[in-house]
């Protein structure tokens, strides 16, 4: 997935092409980065996630499934973020316009996991 990759390289600017220069997307992180959970425009999203980034010293994502409404043009993205070697369940709910450009977007992230847990519980 294109989008996962660029966040692998921290390349914001390839992420940010996937955007809507109106894009509206909702941040529990926000808040206590830029003052406020809901960002409003491709800059702010920019300017959120340049600073979100900055103390972040290694990223990875890696996907577990997407799911596709082409009805709504939202897709869902489950994932596992490992930001500075803690690993967390995240899930991204991205719309999108008919041009293909996100309009809409909202970063839900989950409890902390450990290999630990995968080990007892069997999953994968």
């Amino acid at each position: 997935m294109p989008w996962i990759a660029a966040w692998n390289r921290r390349d914001v600017d390839a992420v940010l092409v996937h955007y809507s220069e109106i894009a509206q997307f909702v941040s529990p992180v926000a808040s206590n980065l830029v003052g406020r959970p809901i960002l409003r425009d491709k800059k702010e999203l920019e300017h959120y996630w340049r600073t979100a980034l900055a103390p972040i010293a290694s990223l990875e994502f890696k996907l577990d499934h997407a799911a596709w409404d082409e009805r709504r043009r939202e897709l869902n993205v489950v994932c596992e973020a490992n930001l500075n070697g803690e690993r967390k369940r995240a899930c991204e709910i991205m719309q999108f316009d008919a041009s293909g450009r996100q309009i809409r977007g909202e970063a839900l992230y989950g409890a902390i996991i450990s290999e630990a847990h995968f080990a007892r519980t069997g999953a994968k």
